[in-house]
């Protein structure tokens, strides 16, 4: 089985290129080899080419803020490209694997959303994912749209290693406490992701069954303060010196961006639970693996 992994130079690409080279010939689709800023024909050709059985796709623009001032670039990555990709499985009969994000909803209520809930971004990054997972639907093939949140991983840049890293360098951490939802590692979506397909030759059937979008994210919630806390502790309990004597919870007002940030990230993994099977994590579980991979590091 050949399947090509797009993005794998990000957190959740490589992962999932790790993951699954135990089991399924893996294409690494870098930059170099399928450029998502290029014309359709190039990535039609590329993916010709590699002959992939499966592609997952979780390459994506993910720098939140300067997509408020970069929407064109973000939207050719997170939905020309994913359309062109999806046009070409079609017509290939290529099941295609889509990552998306909870930052497709409007963060409103206090309940966790659900696969079929109305979507509603409320910055650019958001509605250009929401206009990726159309244009992957519209193209009509066999697909699966992979919804999850608070990527991280103990590589790459991200939450996680910046409270890391800040906690050796300052004696108050200052972080918003209003915004909820599952510090999800990218580990953990790479072992889901191989646990919902390997061995199995009824892709279409279940992504049928799924209706087409899947929510995978860990077990539980928190917010943005609990889990720098969470990673501070778990630093100091592994005997790694650090600076930092507080972390003071803010409201998001407190800590203006330049995109708007949804207050509720909960999703709904019922349908993660009973279509696949896979049972989530609790984050604290995720959390104490990837700090132990990241001290683990030269």
């Amino acid at each position: 089985m050949r399947i090509l992994v797009t993005g794998t130079t990000g957190q959740v690409g490589a992962a999932v290129a790790r993951r699954f080279d135990a089991f399924a010939t893996v294409i690494r689709a870098d930059r170099a080899m399928l450029d998502l800023t290029a014309a359709p024909d190039r990535i039609a050709a590329a993916l010709t080419r590699a002959r992939p059985d499966i592609i997952i796709n979780p390459a994506a623009y993910t720098a939140v803020d300067r997509a408020e001032d970069e929407p064109a670039l973000a939207h050719q990555v997170n939905a020309v490209a994913p359309g062109i990709i999806a046009r070409w499985a079609a017509a290939h009969r290529v099941p295609l694997v889509h990552v998306s994000t909870d930052y497709v909803f409007d963060g409103s209520g206090t309940t966790p959303w659900r696969e079929d809930d109305p979507t509603g971004p409320v910055n650019v990054y958001g509605a250009s994912k929401r206009a990726g997972e159309e244009a992957v639907a519209e193209a009509g093939g066999a697909h699966l749209i992979v919804r999850t949140s608070w990527v991280y991983a103990a590589t790459g840049n991200n939450f996680f290693r910046t409270i890391a890293r800040l906690a050796r360098e300052r004696e108050e951490l200052r972080v918003v406490d209003d915004q909820i939802g599952s510090p999800t590692s990218a580990a953990f979506i790479a072992d889901a992701l191989a646990g919902m397909f390997r061995n199995r030759s009824d892709l279409p059937q279940a992504f049928t069954a799924a209706r087409h979008v899947v929510h995978l994210a860990a077990g539980g919630e928190t917010n943005w303060h609990a889990f720098a806390e969470a990673i501070v502790t778990g630093l100091i309990s592994r005997g790694v010196p650090v600076t930092a004597q507080r972390v003071v919870p803010i409201p998001t007002a407190e800590y203006p961006t330049k995109a708007r940030r949804p207050l509720n990230s909960r999703l709904d993994l019922t349908r993660l639970r009973g279509v696949f099977g896979v049972e989530p994590q609790p984050w604290q579980a995720l959390l104490a693996t990837e700090l132990d991979s990241l001290l683990a590091q030269p």
